[in-house]
């Protein structure tokens, strides 16, 4: 019988320990073919943030598995993100660590199951974990298929990111449009800050648009992603629509004007993240030429 794992709390890790646990997240992805946590799981990693703890599993002196937990705030539950090393699995490491976190993470706390793979939903339901959330992964091809024209009305205005001075507005409307959502919500400046920092930042694919009457006043943006391990696939990171601005077709106009870019930047394929139950995000998309790749979902307990 396999030893039973350490399990230990710490609100940061030390240099050593979060290279550790990107190793071992590298693993993972290596073997599954999808991240086992998200991008903001592993930022936490470099940075102190009070809402995030970090939860290590060690057996005989080796990381074998790592949980990132979001504490609640707001109305919105807890989320954990679990991954554990491929050597080390199969001997209730994960069920362990999940255990762990949703303790931990107090009434309605939520587990991601990155591509709801097998083992992940063994373990949700060897504890009787049910589906609380489908965040869905849809993709489409640069390279086969054709794109629409761009064509911005006259009454709007469409740049891209211009530095610092366009983090205000960036921000307002992030913060409106997700009022409604756990991650992207709630953004502060050191959100902003941490991925314009990024390798991967390029402010030519942030696209603002304005409306030309009132050019200082943010109507939504586009903020797309190249993935330098994944190449040459682009992303469709974030779009937001200013909730007043609704209904004037600024999110189809957006997404567009990035796809074109990353196209014409190289990209062959384009990925996204929406809710599963967005129903206009998934009709806009998928009138793009976007289809549905795979899936991630957050179990909690009935």
């Amino acid at each position: 019988m396999a030893e039973t794992a350490n399990l230990t709390w710490t609100d940061r890790i030390d240099a050593g320990t979060a290279a550790d646990v990107r190793a071992l997240l590298d693993r993972a992805k290596a073997a599954d073919g999808v991240a086992p946590v998200s991008e903001q799981a592993v930022l936490s990693l470099a940075e102190a943030d009070p809402s995030t703890r970090h939860l290590l599993a060690e057996r005989a002196g080796e990381l074998v598995g790592y949980a990132n937990l979001v504490a609640a705030h707001d109305d919105h539950p807890a989320m954990a993100e679990v991954s554990v090393d491929p050597a080390a699995r199969r001997a209730g490491v994960g069920t362990e660590l999940v255990r762990a976190a949703l303790t931990e993470g107090g009434p309605g706390a939520r587990v991601w199951a990155h591509g709801d793979l097998p083992a992940a939903k063994a373990v949700s339901a060897g504890l009787g974990l049910v589906t609380a959330r489908e965040l869905w992964q849809m993709r489409r091809s640069l390279a086969t298929q054709e794109l629409p024209e761009l064509e911005v009305p006259s009454d709007l205005v469409l740049r891209t990111y211009a530095g610092p001075a366009d983090d205000a507005e960036l921000l307002r409307v992030n913060n409106a449009a997700f009022a409604w959502h756990p991650e992207q919500g709630g953004w502060t400046e050191r959100e902003i800050a941490t991925r314009r920092a990024e390798s991967w930042f390029d402010p030519a694919g942030l696209f603002l648009a304005f409306d030309a009457a009132d050019p200082d006043r943010l109507l939504g943006f586009h903020w797309t992603k190249a993935h330098p391990d994944a190449a040459p696939a682009g992303e469709v990171y974030v779009v937001g629509i200013d909730p007043a601005a609704q209904g004037r077709g600024l999110g189809r106009l957006l997404t567009l004007a990035g796809l074109r870019h990353l196209r014409d930047t190289g990209c062959s394929e384009v990925l996204l993240y929406t809710e599963a139950d967005n129903h206009a995000a998934v009709r806009t998309y998928t009138k793009l030429g976007f289809a549905p790749a795979h899936v991630d979902v957050a179990y909690a307990h009935g």
